[in-house]
């Protein structure tokens, strides 16, 4: 996923507009997180909606005055704005430690074709190693909040690198009806490969122990006829 962005150039969206070029500076901001994608433009109303929810979901797991332990998550925003000042204006508004690639920066077009963007609002959700998460997590932001960054957590096996606090360890195994739904919306299709294979396994294991049954019971048949066959002689 760091990849994706080496040799371009991504702005910080603070005060000073701190631009990240160089690859310590990238990898060192992106490297074993989860990155979204975030595609939007100012003119939009959905995405004016959907903007203090994004806001609100990010510094709840980002902001230290409401987490004490950061989570691995990274923010981009991939304007599609039709002017330099709509973008400004969608900036001000958006979380300060969100990401974002300058106005006349080519590469957001390619991204945008890159991840089949036809609609904004827009949340690509990736993997470390690159892999789509969600193609569109706008949905899941809005009706299940910070408890869908859990569950891209669980698929990317994303290791957090921080101590647990003791009531994060007490409700570590409380899940909620649909956790299994969701996650299971977030299953590539190495899981699915993965999957299918687990399945020809248990089939050739099925036959095994079925070829191995037949063989009791001819040597138990064999046996029995051997058996008769000395007390006839005796």
């Amino acid at each position: 996923m760091v990849d994706l962005f080496l040799n371009r150039v991504l702005v910080e969206n603070n005060w000073d507009q701190d631009e990240l070029n160089t690859e310590r500076e990238i990898i060192g901001i992106l490297e074993n997180r989860i990155l979204m994608l975030f595609f939007a433009s100012a003119e939009c109303g959905r995405c004016q909606e959907f903007l203090p929810v994004l806001n609100d979901f990010f510094k709840r797991l980002k902001d230290p005055a409401y987490i004490e332990y950061p989570k691995l998550l990274a923010l981009v925003y991939v304007s599609l704005d039709q002017s330099e000042a709509q973008q400004e204006r969608f900036l001000k508004d958006l979380h300060k430690k969100v990401l974002f690639l300058t106005f006349d920066d080519p590469y957001k077009k390619e991204l945008q074709v890159k991840f089949k963007v036809k609609e904004v609002p827009t949340v690509v959700v990736l993997r470390p190693d690159g892999s789509v998460l969600s193609p569109n997590a706008v949905k899941d932001i809005c009706h299940l909040g910070c408890d869908c960054f859990r569950d891209w957590q669980e698929s990317a096996e994303l290791i957090e690198r921080s101590f647990m606090l003791n009531e994060e360890f007490d409700n570590l195994n409380m899940r909620s009806a649909t956790d299994p739904v969701r996650r299971l919306k977030y299953r590539t299709e190495d899981d699915k490969r993965k999957k299918r294979w687990w399945n020809l396994w248990g089939k050739d294991k099925e036959k095994c122990e079925e070829e191995e049954q037949l063989k009791d019971a001819t040597l138990d048949r064999k046996r029995k006829e051997g058996d008769k066959g000395t007390w006839r002689r005796r």
